[in-house]
């Protein structure tokens, strides 16, 4: 077609570029700057590439011209290009630098190379311009559900007409046994748009959750008008699915409005994914609520919140066991998601061993600790006393007042308390100096003698070991894997089994590094509030114009 056009007469050849532009959905203008470029590549195949050749075809009559332009410049570099101001005055009076001299060439008769290359030189310009208007048009479209036809499906990744673009469906995007065929119309989640050398590549997905709340949101108009709103959501492609739903306006079920009448709404996402199981949860700005209801169909006894790690302990009934935890881990694993908090199941009957074994450890600590008797330690834990710490530095009334025991015996047992713990201290002092943890390590905020050992045990011996950690390092991490079925890998840190904080942490590396004089105290501070508000306020007023101005 191309070729054709560049042996066609004027009328011909503006039909072609009209053509072309309408098929790909691209500029006109682009087309006809195409074949200009074309006949200008030919040209200079015939007259020598050296020269500077221009065509330009008229737009509206399809008359082609043909130039070969020389510029005047001071000093000549390019003899077929440029002319001098000596020699350009010669032949037209008047002449300044930067001024052209045109000379018209006849039509070009194309050979059959040169047309060959004119028409794959068309091509190439066309194809670049289709695949920019692709990218300009899909780019602003992520987290858009589209609709397409199946072209083809290769080794199990599934290409869709988009009609006007092309996108694909990977294999890990699909729902699993899932089979779709040529022709299929097919519904999918756009949630990248990126160039790549063969065009823009539009990604698209059925498994992702966003594909789920955007179905959703479809279906229900009250999530599309915000009255009730998405908080979360959790998928196991083609098995089951949770869906935190919360309303703004206090009439308003968000659970029954995603149900639907006989549940017509939910059926129909439901269909679309394929039989894909759906739990619609109310979300609860409580923690502890909300993860309940994010394990349903299952009964909750009790639950623990551990909020330093993002760790949440469940108490369920025995016979509720199974149905908490979901076939393999699914319905626990699903929750967690939800809800982002790391959940772990027990039975009661588990919990309540679990407390016996603790009481037992802490009677037989008070036991040696203190040197008392059974009787005695046992009534400290019984009293909520957990380490010998607490016991040594209470007020000596909430010793007293255990039934049995008076205010004599409360100061013989936070005397022995204290004793333990110097001679503990003592024995720390002396480990921590063996291991060359240095005396600097004292000035840091927050470190005790017992971190002093735990943190030389770990090579970590001088302020600028400290300093130079990450807070990883000190209360290690979470790795949550993207596998399906894959459970989260818990890394150790430095100081497991101490009760500090990732805040914690935080604040002892940034006191370590004041000490160490990497940074200042004063970097530290934050600024109140109020303080902070005043300054943007000033600052506010510093922008603004000048009255009068």
């Amino acid at each position: 077609m191309a070729m054709a056009g560049i042996s066609a007469n004027r009328l011909e050849l503006l039909q072609i570029a009209d053509a072309v532009a309408r098929e790909k959905t691209i500029d006109r203008k682009i087309v006809i700057q195409a074949m200009e470029e074309a006949i200008e590549s030919a040209a200079k195949a015939r007259y020598g590439a050296e020269n500077d050749i221009r065509c330009e075809i008229d737009p509206k009559t399809g008359e082609t011209k043909l130039v070969r332009v020389e510029t005047v410049v001071e000093t000549v570099e390019n003899e077929n290009t440029q002319v001098s101001l000596e020699s350009a005055v010669k032949r037209r009076a008047g002449v300044t630098i930067g001024d052209t001299f045109v000379e018209n060439l006849p039509p070009l008769d194309f050979g059959r190379v040169a047309a060959q290359n004119a028409k794959q030189k068309i091509i190439q310009k066309v194809r670049d311009a289709e695949r920019d208007r692709q990218f300009a048009e899909y780019k602003d479209r992520v987290g858009e559900i589209c609709n397409g036809t199946v072209k083809r499906v290769e080794y199990g990744n599934v290409i869709v007409d988009l009609g006007r673009a092309e996108g694909i469906i990977r294999r890990d995007e699909m729902i699993p046994r899932e089979n779709v065929r040529y022709g299929d119309r097919i519904r999918a989640f756009i949630y990248d748009v990126r160039r790549e050398q063969r065009g823009p590549q539009i990604f698209l997905s059925r498994a992702k959750p966003e594909f789920m709340a955007k179905l959703f949101q479809m279906e229900v108009p009250e999530i599309y008008d915000g009255t009730v709103e998405i908080k979360s959501v959790a998928r196991d492609p083609g098995s089951r699915a949770k869906i935190a739903v919360i309303s703004k306006d206090s009439s308003i079920d968000p659970v029954g409005a995603c149900v639907g009448m006989r549940g017509q709404r939910v059926q129909a996402v439901v269909g679309e994914l394929q039989g894909e199981k759906i739990d619609i949860i109310q979300w609860k700005a409580e923690d502890a609520e909300f993860i309940v209801n994010a394990l349903a169909p299952a009964e909750v006894t009790k639950v623990v919140l551990d909020e330093d790690s993002n760790r949440i302990e469940v108490v369920v009934p025995e016979n509720q066991l199974s149905l908490a935890i979901g076939r393999r881990g699914q319905n626990v694993r699903l929750a967690s998601q939800l809800t982002g908090w790391d959940i772990d199941i027990v039975t009661e009957a588990e919990e309540s061993e679990r407390r016996q074994k603790e009481f037992a450890e802490r009677s037989a600590l008070f036991m040696e600790a203190l040197d008392v008797d059974e009787v005695i330690a046992q009534l400290l834990v019984t009293e909520g006393f957990g380490t010998v710490e607490e016991v040594a530095y209470v007020e000596v009334s909430e010793i007293a007042h255990i039934e049995g025991f008076d205010e004599g015996t409360a100061d013989e047992i936070q005397t022995r308390a204290r004793e333990f713990l110097e001679k503990q201290e003592a024995e720390r002092e002396t480990k921590r100096r063996e291991l060359g943890v240095e005396d600097e390590m004292a000035k840091v905020t927050g470190v005790t003698t017992s971190l002093m050992v735990r943190l030389g045990e770990n090579n970590i011996k001088t302020v600028e070991d400290l300093a130079d950690c990450a807070t990883d390092d000190l209360v290690g991490w979470v790795e949550r894997k993207k596998e399906k079925g894959v459970e989260a890998i818990r890394h150790k840190g430095v100081l497991d089994g101490f009760e500090v904080s990732r805040k914690d942490a935080e604040d002892i590396i940034m006191s370590a590094r004041v000490v160490a004089g990497w940074i200042k105290a004063e970097d530290l501070v934050q600024p109140e509030p109020e303080t902070l508000q005043a300054a943007e306020g000033e600052a506010a007023a510093d922008d603004e114009p000048a009255a009068g101005a």
